[in-house]
């Protein structure tokens, strides 16, 4: 049953990919950002409903330029964030820049692409996410780097900090979790190890009832602190909300 349940899933999600792809190259030209912000929200939305996922949502984006920190846990982080928060842009690995469909659409909500494995590279995403701050855009950022199990935060790496630090842009930290009935954290919604993008989308459609919360937390500015400093005060206070999420479930 649940395999039909997936196949099912499988062919939904597969028409919202077109579905897409149909909006990037038709609607987009023709509507202006808050527009397309909107119709990324309604599509998002829609994709996670076609997985199965369902996102709930507490506290608020903060408006303006605003650089986002959250925890990393799966590919879903990006759609649950363009679900409740639209205007969001995202530094993301640059192979997903090259992934089948999912890299153009990446590049249409605006992505900024980061070679991890080259450490020079990130002198250059800083200075774009500082633009984008610039330009008044939010920007979400995933510190830790790679994907964690979701029932942890992973030391955070301080390098894109820089740009808000540089720019004197607020920065508000978001908790995401994911779970499953009877599992206070999702092992379906796990992106971690060998997992390949097609195992880890088998088993979301898979499975049963993975929910997603989208902690919006209270913003700070950047401060006086130094990157490493202000890296160590942000995953203090993601890691303490996460684990009031979990002891409170």
């Amino acid at each position: 049953m649940r395999t039909l349940v997936a196949l099912w899933r499988i062919l939904r999600v597969i028409a919202m990919v077109a579905q897409g792809l149909w909006l990037i190259a038709f609607a987009m030209p023709r509507t202006d950002a808050a527009g397309w912000h909107a119709i990324m929200q309604r599509w998002a939305v829609k994709l996670l409903r076609c997985l199965g996922v369902e996102v709930r949502v507490s506290g608020a984006p903060q408006p303006g330029a605003v650089l986002m920190v959250a925890n990393h846990v799966s590919w879903l982080d990006i759609p649950a964030l363009h679900a409740s928060s639209p205007r969001t842009r995202f530094v993301s690995k640059s192979a997903i820049a090259h992934w089948p469909l999912l890299g153009r659409l990446a590049r249409a909500g605006g992505t900024l692409f980061i070679e991890r494995e080259r450490k020079r590279d990130a002198l250059r995403v800083v200075h774009e996410v500082a633009a984008a701050l610039g330009n008044h855009d939010a920007v979400a950022v995933f510190p830790e780097g790679t994907t964690g199990p979701g029932d942890e935060v992973l030391p955070f790496h301080a390098n894109l900090l820089q740009a808000a630090i540089t720019t004197g842009t607020v920065i508000q930290p978001i908790v995401l979790r994911y779970s499953e009935p009877g599992l206070p954290v999702s092992i379906a919604a796990q992106y971690i190890d060998d997992t390949t993008l097609v195992e880890s989308v088998m088993k979301v459609c898979r499975a049963r009832g993975i929910v997603v919360d989208v902690r919006f937390m209270a913003s700070e500015p950047a401060g006086e602190l130094d990157r490493r400093a202000l890296a160590e005060r942000l995953h203090g206070r993601v890691a303490a909300e996460l684990g009031a999420v979990l002891q409170s479930s």
